[in-house]
């Protein structure tokens, strides 16, 4: 055992837990895990003292980096003051009035009201569940259907399970009514799914800026402007998910502005708190809020325990306050094509077909597709290779991402570069 306990620990983590991790194939970590004990800016480490570069910020969140201490204390002097309360019916608290506002202020709509939550999935339950009751609000209920796009992830509640893109995430779960894919690329296919429906049934069309999930994907040229078009001539509500994009990660606040649309409701989570909260929600346009603020009775029938949660909202308040005065979202503009650049730098590899990114700090290598079909596996043994290298990297189901913090330095990118190479000559070698 070390002197520190930390072999300790470790020795029990080896053992089976009783924890179930998510989208984790249980049979095979369930005997040993790798168990992260702190995080320092870029840097995590593990019970063995281990030190990782963290080049996916946790699950795409970790934006300002870890262990900041301005979010840490505005958290906790919160929770000193008020821990939790309810914010149904008519009930407030100062963090969450701040925080709605300072969102509000900063969302690319006309006259948002923010509708808080407890993270992603809940934020896509409620901007469809919106979506929907609009509509009828405004005399218009036949509008249920909701369209999405191919390779999309929109969280694993009912709804979001429903809107995926990704066919393994759709698989052996209950689906909602009224749910129709389109093309990731292609507008005049979006226009074409919103006429085959007929124009006066559909409610809304979820799109991610750049799909992260699904495999790093970046717009084509010109495509979420016409895909917006689209939506605006059949009166159809544009839902931008800026889970992933937003607060940095495409050099704005929700990641749709890099392509100067304004939605009709911007769903937010993530980066928001940078995780040392869970937190997200919803802008809704002045335009969709209306019939909720404006008409005498109408309630929304919808929340989450938590939604406005004082200590949370603290955390967003200071994660705001933080990217500002660090100024991050011009940092992210740099950093995007550094990390593009590093990437493009591995494309030759055998087991590599192409780079992806750009568009933020986002990118991802895609697998060379022979390669693939003989192993299934690959992006998995990449990521556990990159590992045994000190780097973190997120396997997808072709393709490998990197999602880094914005506090990450060329150096650290080299780092990331030299890591993920060296661990595919590993696999190839192996192979």
């Amino acid at each position: 055992m070390r002197p520190d306990g930390r072999g300790c620990l470790r020795a029990y983590r080896e053992r089976m837990s009783a924890f179930w991790h998510p989208f984790a194939a249980m049979h095979s970590v369930r005997d040993s895990t790798v168990t992260i004990t702190r995080g320092e800016d870029v840097w995590v480490f593990d019970d063995a003292g281990t030190r990782y570069l963290d080049a996916t910020a946790s699950l795409w969140y970790a934006n300002v980096g870890h262990g900041r201490r301005e979010i840490v204390d505005a958290v906790a002097a919160q929770m000193y003051e008020l821990e939790a309360y309810s914010t149904f019916t008519d009930f407030a608290n100062e963090p969450a009035l701040r925080l709605a506002d300072e969102i509000a202020a900063r969302a690319p709509l006309d006259g948002g009201k923010v509708f808080f939550t407890s993270g992603g999935g809940d934020s896509i339950e409620t901007a469809a569940k919106l979506a929907r009751e609009y509509f009828a609000a405004v005399g218009e209920p036949q509008r249920t259907v909701l369209l999405h796009r191919e390779h999309s992830y929109h969280g694993t509640h009912g709804l979001g399970t429903s809107l995926a893109g990704i066919p393994g995430n759709r698989l052996g779960a209950p689906f909602t009514p009224d749910v129709v894919q389109t093309p990731w690329d292609d507008a005049a296919g979006l226009e074409k799914a919103i006429v085959d429906v007929g124009p006066e049934r559909v409610a809304a069309f979820f799109c991610e800026p750049v799909i992260g999930a699904g495999g790093v994907l970046p717009p084509p040229e010109g495509y979420i402007e016409a895909a917006a078009e689209v939506c605006r001539r059949h009166g159809v509500l544009f839902v931008a998910d800026a889970v992933i994009c937003g607060f940095g990660r495409l050099g704005n606040w929700f990641g749709i502005e890099k392509f100067g649309v304004r939605p009709d409701i911007a769903v937010f989570a993530k980066g928001v708190t940078s995780g040392y909260q869970p937190l997200g929600g919803i802008v809704a346009s002045g335009r969709v809020a209306a019939p909720f603020w404006d008409e005498p009775g109408r309630v929304f029938r919808h929340g989450q325990t938590y939604a406005g949660h004082p200590a949370a909202c603290a955390a967003g308040s200071a994660t705001i306050a933080l990217m500002e005065r660090e100024g991050l979202l011009e940092r992210a503009d740099a950093l995007a094509p550094q990390l593009l650049e590093r990437l493009q730098g591995i494309a030759d590899h055998p087991l590599v077909a192409h780079a992806r990114g750009g568009v933020g700090v986002l990118g991802a290598l895609a697998l060379d597709p022979e390669r693939l079909a003989a192993t299934p596996d690959l992006p998995q043994r990449v990521f556990r290779a990159a590992r045994e290298r000190g780097v973190l990297i997120r396997p997808m189901g072709s393709a490998i991402g990197y999602s880094p913090p914005l506090t990450v330095t060329a150096e650290h990118l080299d780092l990331l570069a030299e890591a993920t190479r060296a661990g595919l000559d590993d696999v190839a070698a192996a192979l």
